[in-house]
């Protein structure tokens, strides 16, 4: 092809997706020069795809496939199994939160309790998703609920790094055959042990994990802060909200005086387990002795009921099946009342909210013999004698 102004470049179309030059568009003789979009390119405006067009991606071949992840579809019934959806805190992250200082971002040097009540609120937390339970065996009614066998009933991954490292190490030492009760599992955890051959067993630093989680989530934030001789890494709360509604909870939950329990004092509507939830943070945090933050609003009876309150749930719900416990509260929940109504208090223990709330937890259960809320009651029961375990 000739041409008296010279050569001139033609636009060549090597995808829809290619834009427009200066260069493209005029010749390099200063002329304007017209073309035909290519027969490709005229398919793929029109939807008449050819077998033999290029794309980006298989997503695009035919418009007939998606791109997705399998571990979605796997995921479909997870609500429906686990009785509605995991909240956003797992148990363990609120117990944390309870603890932290809100500008210091640490917990209390002196609380021994924490770290054990945190391997305890594991189990708990992999329970109510339906990660484990206990074995179903009849001989199982003769132990205490706490020495009873533990099982991984489902092995897919819960989202959580903790939960998934504990519930990975528990199925792989079930292939031994080797059967571990639930507090021999959060001795384990803990590292109480003598054995040196289960020492790899223990879970390390789970406060600093469980804080850069709570991090990551836009709950705490992360700060260096001196100490004297080194510097350390603290987590001051970053959304007060979020710990004001756990405070408010808990404060309605231990406070409340009717057998009904108040929607204020549990997750939101949907989330599963939620009165079992409510007993659980509330005993656990007991039992890690962090409620003095949440109860500092509290007048010095107020706290003295909210105490007791607790000591009546741990004493209801460590036992099986939850409301067969007629013994009513532990010692010190008794002393505590018998305080109280020395200063002149109502002496209300407040039994009938403790009853009431064990009437809605048995609604969440799968059945009358639910392993895995047996095996929580296991955990509970091994909470309510913390104190005499450290």
């Amino acid at each position: 092809m000739t041409s008296t102004a010279g050569l001139s470049r033609r636009r060549v179309v090597a995808s829809p997706s290619t834009t427009d030059d200066a260069d493209d568009a005029w010749g390099l003789d200063g002329s304007t020069s017209k073309h035909t979009p290519s027969p490709s390119l005229t398919n793929s405006i029109t939807g008449n795809v050819n077998a033999s067009t290029s794309h980006a991606g298989s997503a695009f071949e035919g418009g007939s496939k998606i791109a997705f992840d399998p571990r979605d579809l796997e995921r479909e019934d997870e609500d429906a199994r686990q009785g509605g959806k995991a909240p956003k805190l797992t148990i363990m992250e609120e117990v944390l939160l309870l603890g932290l200082k809100d500008k210091q971002g640490y917990l209390s040097f002196w609380n021994d309790n924490i770290s054990y009540a945190l391997r305890g609120c594991i189990l708990i937390e992999l329970a109510l998703r339906r990660r484990i339970a206990l074995v179903r065996d009849p001989s199982r009614r003769q132990l205490p609920v706490s020495e009873r066998i533990v099982e991984v009933i489902d092995t897919r991954l819960t989202g959580e790094t903790i939960l998934d490292e504990a519930l990975k190490m528990m199925k792989q030492h079930e292939a031994t055959g080797e059967k571990i009760a639930v507090n021999t599992w959060i001795d384990l955890l803990s590292g109480e042990t003598w054995n040196v051959m289960k020492i790899g067993f223990q879970l390390k630093q789970v406060r600093e994990r469980l804080a850069k989680g709570l991090v990551d989530k836009g709950v705490l934030r992360t700060e260096k802060r001196n100490f004297l001789l080194f510097d350390m890494a603290t987590h001051p709360v970053a959304d007060m909200r979020t710990k004001e509604g756990i405070i408010s909870r808990v404060v309605t939950l231990l406070t409340s005086t009717t057998s009904a329990v108040p929607p204020t004092a549990l997750e939101r509507e949907g989330t599963q387990a939620r009165a079992m939830r409510a007993v659980c943070l509330a005993g656990a945090a007991y039992a890690a002795s962090v409620l003095d933050n949440a109860f500092g609003r509290l007048t010095y009876e107020e706290r003295e009921a909210a105490f007791q309150r607790c000591d009546d749930l741990l004493a209801e719900f460590s036992c099986w099946p939850f409301g067969s416990n007629s013994g009513g509260s532990s010692t010190g929940g008794k002393r505590r009342e018998a305080a109280r109504i020395g200063m002149g208090s109502a002496g209300a223990s407040g039994r009938d909210a403790v009853l009431g709330l064990a009437q809605e937890v048995k609604k969440e259960m799968t059945g009358d013999e639910d392993l895995s809320f047996e095996l929580v009651s296991g955990v509970l029961e091994v909470l309510s004698k913390l104190d005499s375990l450290l």
